[in-house]
């Protein structure tokens, strides 16, 4: 199908999995959708009705740029993760490097009104996340999430933007720069088409998409009744770890983040807390799939500075312990375990029983 009958598709209201099956199986029979549509006479009566020809035309022009894309389910950006939804989207419009979008990310929410601290919290964190491996996905709101992706990218590293009004839409307005960055370092991602306004009832579905595209999700903070104990809520029920940082009990940005805790969500109190818990799920996401390995296997040459090359030189031909690296490198235990957890995020090291380790096989 062409980028016209997908757009078409991502715009009908209602449109489910099943729908959207029975519909492909007939397009790909088809010359165009409208015809299929119109002979037909089932529910597919009402696909292409949505957007008038105009729409349509301004989202073929945006898609003319050749960092712009439509990534649907055919397509090979398409992220795996996204099939865990019960509603997940029918395309996404993308402006940057979509190969990113199957990259392990985290997604990172918090208050539009955060504390200076909440605000410090997101970018070391973040910092930190992005320089050792793990992508940041947030919604390129005030506050929490401008301070995550601003952290990313001030590491050199993966950041996910998903917006909730057209990929041609800047909100808010006071983060033009940081739109822009993203959409060259990074990848902005939205399911609406050009043209569409932010609208209130489009950030709790932009909230899935951010979970849904994550690992996990990290709660920097957030009031009693917030947007992002949505977005904790939903990559609970998407079977994703949820994590939270503890504030002061006079701090209300707080309240939000201890309620989750107490709801089962991880206390962490430093970014490798949650490099502890998602080790082996990121690398598990990033094993070699189409078009997205050479990217993922560039972001782990990026960040493999000399010292960490050194503990990989380390490795003989058998499995090591911490105590045995730590003696050939001359680095303490603590700091050897710590290097361990970041290389097997990135897939340089397996871990085996007996608390031995492994290097493996990654090109390096």
């Amino acid at each position: 199908m062409d980028a016209e009958g997908w757009i078409r598709l991502a715009a009908t209201p209602g449109l489910d999995a099943r729908l959207l099956g029975w519909a492909l199986e007939r397009f790909d029979r088809s010359a165009t959708l409208t015809a299929e549509a119109s002979r037909s006479g089932s529910p597919l009566a009402r696909l292409g009705t949505a957007l008038d020809d105009s729409r349509i035309a301004e989202s073929l022009a945006w898609l003319e740029h050749d960092r712009r894309h439509l990534i649907h389910r055919q397509h090979p950006a398409w992220p795996a993760l996204l099939g865990d939804l019960p509603d997940p989207p029918v395309a996404l419009f993308a402006e940057g490097d979509p190969d990113l979008l199957g990259f392990p990310l985290l997604a990172v929410v918090g208050s539009r009104h955060a504390t200076p601290a909440g605000l410090e919290n997101a970018d070391a964190f973040c910092r930190h996340l992005a320089a050792w491996g793990l992508g940041i996905c947030s919604g390129l709101a005030s506050g929490i999430d401008t301070a995550a992706h601003r952290g990313a990218l001030a590491a050199g590293g993966a950041t996910v933007a998903v917006l909730g009004c057209g990929p041609d839409r800047i909100y808010p307005e006071e983060n033009h720069d940081l739109f822009r960055a993203i959409a060259s370092d990074g990848v902005l991602v939205t399911e609406y088409a050009p043209g569409t306004p932010p609208r209130r009832e489009h950030f709790p579905r932009r909230n899935r998409l951010i979970s849904g595209l994550s690992l996990g999700t990290l709660v920097v903070e957030a009031a009693q009744r917030s947007g992002s104990l949505i977005t904790a809520r939903l990559a609970g029920e998407q079977g994703r770890e949820v994590f939270a940082i503890p504030g002061s009990i006079h701090n209300p940005m707080a309240r939000g983040c201890h309620r989750l805790i107490r709801d089962g969500a991880v206390l962490v109190e430093a970014a490798d807390d949650i490099l502890r818990e998602l080790g082996p799920l990121a690398r598990a996401a990033s094993d070699p799939v189409p078009n997205a390995a050479p990217n993922t296997m560039a972001q782990k040459e990026k960040v493999l500075d000399p010292e960490y090359a050194r503990l990989l030189d380390a490795f003989g031909f058998e499995p090591s312990t911490v105590d045995l690296l730590a003696r050939r490198t001359g680095l303490t235990a603590a700091e050897v375990s710590s290097m361990l957890l970041i290389l097997e995020l990135q897939g340089h090291v397996g871990s085996a029983p007996g608390g031995l380790y492994t290097r493996l096989n990654t090109g390096t």
